[in-house]
């Protein structure tokens, strides 16, 4: 699946710190502090999997020279399925970053979701532009 339409951007924490909704309402609110929550988002945490996740936690900046990246730290672990046999431990994995696009007036974040070659959707959450 290609990303969504929009360009590579790089975006400010100030720009960041903004209530973002994705396709199903989920909103992630991230705040100047460094905190966010979330409702209902949609995140990917491996290559099959697709979850939509509720809670809080922190989140963090990361940028390249023309592209931001959000990554979200939850407070509770979310389990995302279980081991094997020998280790029946419940998985749990931090979800994959975010990264930022800009298209018109539209800011995004998304990451991949799913099998690549199974054309499964990306999760894409957007803001008004400042």
């Amino acid at each position: 699946m290609p990303p969504p339409n929009g360009e590579p951007v790089v975006l400010t924490r100030a720009d960041l710190a903004t209530t973002w909704t994705d396709a199903d309402d989920g909103t992630l609110t991230l705040k100047a502090d460094g905190t966010f929550v979330a409702d209902k988002i949609c995140v990917a945490v491996s290559w099959y999997d697709s979850l939509a996740w509720s809670g809080t936690g922190t989140w963090k900046r990361g940028s390249g020279e023309e592209q931001t990246f959000v990554s979200v730290t939850f407070d509770a672990a979310h389990p995302v399925g279980f081991g094997t046999a020998a280790h029946p431990q419940e998985v749990v994995r931090k979800p994959d970053a975010y990264a930022a696009l800009k298209h018109g007036e539209v800011l995004k974040l998304w990451t991949a979701i799913g099998d690549p070659d199974n054309d499964y959707p990306n999760c894409v959450l957007t803001s008004p532009a400042n």
